[in-house]
């Protein structure tokens, strides 16, 4: 029983280094500067979307390349970006009002 929740975490854990690597949404906050155009809101979940259907000049305005598999990143990307609405939400409003 232990060894299965063991196994269970690792495999948890090897996933999520995976998808953090590659993930859409951890590349653009992490490249996002103040005052910059680039998105904020649900900016992961977009750039996967421009991916996919291969819309170069959207994905220029990121400033970041792609993952190399954005269907299978979409999901994971879709999850972060509703997790951290907040935070970009209010990092637009803050930038907005020249805070």
């Amino acid at each position: 029983m232990k060894f299965q929740a063991i196994l269970s975490t690792s495999i948890i854990l090897c996933a999520a280094v995976f998808l953090f690597s590659g993930c859409a949404t951890y590349k653009t906050i992490s490249a996002a500067k103040y005052g910059s155009s680039s998105p904020l809101i649900y900016s992961g979940t977009r750039l996967d979307i421009h991916a996919i259907s291969d819309n170069r000049y959207q994905l220029k305005k990121f400033g970041v390349a792609p993952p190399k598999y954005p269907l299978l990143d979409l999901p994971a990307s879709f999850v972060l970006d509703t997790l951290i609405l907040p935070m970009t939400v209010s990092s637009v409003i803050s930038e907005e009002l020249g805070l």
